[in-house]
């Protein structure tokens, strides 16, 4: 399950008591209520309903939007890296911000209705002075990842032996040691891979969908649960590995499909907002990259029911970067900037993240490199397409023999080429700004040189070492 690990303090000005909150005119809401009414006021405002989620505005959101007002449970079926998980996390922050509950209610119950019958018994016996409490909404979110060994005690609860040993009754509801969807009560429970979970598993969640009850050891408890119950799965495993059991289906009142990014822009977007980022990764370098993920993803040497995550594209950045660093480190570089000659190093370290077809066994690395080389020409022809890089061509012409590679510094790297006529509109074109560090200049230069290697206009050889060498 997971908790909030800094749960703001309650502000002081809160009632704390159910006669003090009474007062206060408090009207009590379902959690489906509290959804739908504060995503009703953000549609009607502009507010972001979902702040961090890229690439679904006009997918995903808007079916996910209709479940929440219909309040309608849902399940998301999509890859693996689509999002899934953060979309449900993300739905907590349509809660109310603070909501009352008996205070040392193990199922945060709400003072109106207290469903337990020891709270019952308390609220009696207390009237207006019941002691009241309030929960944040980062408290409010219960999550589970279904494993093989999760268990129904895990998920309901389970009869307590140490309370039976005290000398209560087995039947006594207060036996019970609640599991994590009673104690989510009053707010979201995510089942992440939900077709993992053992079909006799599954059955448990039944009564909590759709008669909003649970069952433990032989014996009935009525307890109206308040709970958004939500749940992601992939599609494979939901047709072949695993599956959610059809009543199971039944009762959940939406299935929104999700997807990955679907322009290159997106998928940029993407890794620019996820990737933590060591050192600067220029944005053609980005797209570089997000443009390399979709090629993999369509690459027919790729298993492609299992996906290609976004992560890939994410972790793929973050080497890059992680390559700039070492050449500063190394070279006694002020500013660490990712060139292209970073990316060679991708190839190897992200191969375990794709799931090859059984017939490209031992090709990997020459599948994505190649695939690598795809996305570069093509980032050079959206980035630089109608740019006279005459100027490259003609110092090579002349002789000029460049050398890089990820341990050539940018200083060394531009001390090799002069003055080059055109390298200001390629700057430009880039985005690198009127003035660029070395380290820029020199990932614009590099990019230019690559990008007309691979357009068939300059010669390039790798050395034994490790070195890139352009020249005629």
């Amino acid at each position: 399950m997971t908790e909030a690990p800094f749960a703001p303090a309650v502000p002081d000005d809160l009632p704390r008591t159910l006669g003090a909150l009474r007062a206060t005119g408090h009207s009590y809401r379902t959690v489906k209520q509290e959804l739908r009414d504060n995503l009703l006021d953000r549609l009607r405002t502009g507010a972001p309903r979902f702040p961090g989620i890229v690439g679904y505005d006009d997918t995903v959101l808007p079916e996910v939007e209709r479940a929440i007002l219909a309040g309608h449970d849902l399940v998301l079926l999509g890859e693996r890296g689509q999002g899934k998980t953060r979309l449900l996390r993300g739905l907590v922050d349509l809660l109310d911000e603070w909501t009352p509950v008996i205070a040392g209610s193990e199922l945060h119950e709400h003072p109106y209705h207290p469903l337990t019958p020891a709270q019952r018994r308390r609220a009696a016996e207390l009237g207006d002075d019941l002691p009241v409490g309030w929960l944040h909404r980062s408290e409010r979110y219960g999550e589970k990842l279904a494993t093989p060994d999760t268990s129904v005690g895990d998920l309901i609860g389970d009869v307590d032996p140490i309370k039976v040993a005290e000398g209560r009754a087995l039947g006594d509801p207060e036996t019970i040691h609640f599991g994590l969807v009673p104690r989510t009560n009053r707010g979201v429970f995510a089942v992440n891979e939900l077709p993992d979970l053992a079909e006799r598993i599954q059955v448990a969640l039944l009564n909590v969908l759709e008669e909003r009850d649970i069952q433990v050891r032989g014996y009935q408890l009525r307890l109206p649960l308040d709970l958004f119950l939500v749940a992601s799965a992939n599609p494979e495993d939901y047709t072949n590995r695993g599956r959610i059991i059809t009543p199971l289906k039944d009762r959940f009142g939406a299935e929104v499909r999700t997807h990955y990014p679907l322009d290159i822009a997106l998928e940029a977007d993407l890794v620019t907002q996820e990737a933590d980022l060591v050192a600067e990764v220029p944005g053609h370098l980005v797209e570089l990259l997000a443009r390399w993920t979709r090629a993999v993803r369509d690459s027919p040497a790729v298993d492609a029911r299992s996906g290609v995550s976004a992560r890939f594209a994410i972790a793929a950045a973050e080497t890059v970067a992680a390559s700039a660093l070492r050449r500063a480190g190394l070279r006694g570089e002020r500013d660490a900037v990712a060139r292209v000659c970073d990316t060679v190093s991708v190839t190897s370290t992200l191969r375990g993240k794709v799931e090859f077809d059984a017939g490209e066994e031992g090709r990997e690395v020459e599948v994505l490199a190649h695939l690598l080389r795809v996305a570069t020409a093509e980032t050079f022809r959206a980035r630089l397409g109608g740019v006279d890089l005459s100027g490259f061509t003609d110092l090579v012409a002349e002789g000029t023999i460049i050398e890089t590679g990820d341990l050539v510094s940018a200083e060394e790297l531009l001390a090799q080429l002069g003055t080059v006529p055109g390298l200001a509109k390629v700057l430009d074109r880039l985005g690198l700004g009127d003035a660029p560090s070395p380290g820029q200049a020199a990932a614009g230069v590099e990019f230019a040189l690559e990008g007309l290697h691979l357009s068939r206009r300059l010669a390039k050889e790798l050395t034994d070492d490790g070195r890139t060498i352009y020249g005629s």
